[in-house]
């Protein structure tokens, strides 16, 4: 059935059930002629009568009763249908799959996870908590969430969090038996805590940047680890030189267990990004998330 048909079948239903063209066409929103015109067409391209005109009313004849009878369930059910559709933008549902290191889990995501589930009773989410980079495509996920650095250009990213900072820390222990650095260039002569990169496996090397000059360090160290909260821990016990995130840093620093360095060496850079393919529209549930963590950047 071609669209015009089914729309010419809407109108007619409308007559019969006003049983007044002049009340049809207030309904549906247009002329009395246009009304007429169309139950005409229907009535030729049908090949009966459908309806029995009088200076006072419109009554269908048994064709168009019959008519009728097929086309109210029908429509009714379409309506049903496309009112279920509009709950479903109004209350969203489905599942929510995103890949995302454990900081920015922690910092960006979790809140607006959380009031999204309590306010969202039919939307599951799926944190998937791995610092490795990960192919969201292949591996299914809807999105992901990295430093802008590290995302591919073929995604679409929307910052979702703050400018963050590096922070060089050690603990008063370990400069009560070696001198505070003065410039990232000292490093090597002191005991670091590597930390190993879970994408390619090499060792992070330590970047900085001061009066726009950049300058990349290669540690050294007997301790390599890849999870940051024990590397706080290493060095909050004096076992060397770290290099973290200002906010993971900032709790040990304020109760004193940590001691920051090269603070004019470590500038701001970009913050965490979602980021997900190319789609002309996003699931419902999606678009919300998406939403709720780009107001928070505002907030």
């Amino acid at each position: 059935m071609r669209r015009d048909e089914l729309s010419d079948l809407a109108v007619f239903l409308a007559v019969a059930e006003e049983r007044s063209f002049t009340r049809a066409a207030a309904r549906m929103s247009t002329s009395q002629s246009a009304i007429s015109q169309i139950v005409r067409r229907l009535e030729a391209n049908m090949g009966v009568k459908l309806l029995t005109r009088t200076t006072r009313s419109v009554v269908p004849t048994d064709a168009g009763e019959q008519l009728v009878d097929t086309l109210r369930p029908a429509f009714d059910d379409i309506d049903a249908r496309l009112s279920a559709l509009s709950a479903l933008r109004e209350r969203p549902s489905g599942t929510i799959r995103v890949t995302t290191s454990r900081h920015a889990a922690e910092t960006i995501l979790w809140p607006v996870v959380s009031r999204l589930l309590r306010e969202y009773p039919d939307v599951t989410v799926e944190l998937s908590i791995n610092s490795a980079l990960s192919d969201i495509v292949t591996d299914r996920f809807d999105a992901g969430v990295r430093l802008g650095e590290q995302i591919a250009k073929d995604m679409i990213a929307v910052r979702i969090g703050p400018d963050l900072r590096m922070a060089v820390v050690c603990a008063p222990s370990y400069l009560a038996d070696n001198p505070i650095l003065q410039t990232p260039h000292e490093l090597t002569e002191h005991r670091c805590i590597n930390v190993r990169l879970p994408t390619k496996g090499g060792l992070y090397v330590w970047e900085f940047e001061r009066d726009g000059r950049e300058l990349h360090v290669r540690v050294g160290g007997r301790l390599v680890l890849n999870d940051m909260t024990m590397v706080l821990q290493a060095a909050s016990e004096g076992l060397g030189i770290a290099c973290v995130m200002e906010d993971q840093a900032a709790p040990y620093i304020a109760d004193g267990r940590l001691v920051r360095m090269l603070d004019d060496w470590c500038p701001p850079f970009a913050g965490y990004h979602l980021y997900y393919p190319d789609r002309r529209q996003l699931p419902p549930a999606f678009a919300i998330l998406v939403t709720a963590l780009r107001q928070g950047t505002h907030r």
